[in-house]
């Protein structure tokens, strides 16, 4: 297969196509996205957690750009279709992401948990002035 057969067969071109315009939607969308992402984030953020939105964002171009090679690799992994197989990965992504939430949920619960008690203890009244407040209100 030639070098020309091969850079046709990745997908269509994008100039003189009407696929240009959708394409160039997504591939904005994608940008903006992990734009947001890396500014919402700041510097709190993993630097393992901006390698993979990078390579997040490197996949959905190339996947945009030249999806016949997402059909490729789809054949080479057993999967019929390029589509198929980007339906299994985005079950897969939304999975572990459903996983992390949940992981971030139980561990804001037991955060507010801790702090609740610990400001029920620090706002508590000592025994000894709860008593004698306990025994006045009875003798009087």
């Amino acid at each position: 297969m030639g070098e020309q057969e091969l850079i046709l067969g990745l997908g269509p071109t994008l100039v003189g196509n009407r696929t240009f315009i959708i394409q160039l939607l997504l591939v904005l969308g994608i940008v903006v996205i992990v734009a947001w992402l890396f500014i919402k984030r700041g510097a709190k953020q993993l630097a393992v957690r901006r390698l993979l939105i990078i390579a997040f964002a490197v996949f959905a171009v190339l996947t945009v750009l030249f999806p016949g090679m997402l059909s490729k690799v789809a054949n080479i992994v057993g999967v019929g279709r390029g589509a198929d197989l980007l339906l299994y990965a985005t079950v897969l992504v939304l999975l572990g992401f459903l996983a992390l939430q949940e992981a971030r949920t139980k561990a804001a619960e037991k955060r507010t948990t801790y702090l609740a008690r610990l400001l029920s203890l620090d706002e508590a009244i000592p025994p000894a002035e709860y008593r004698a407040a306990a025994l006045g209100r009875q003798d009087g």
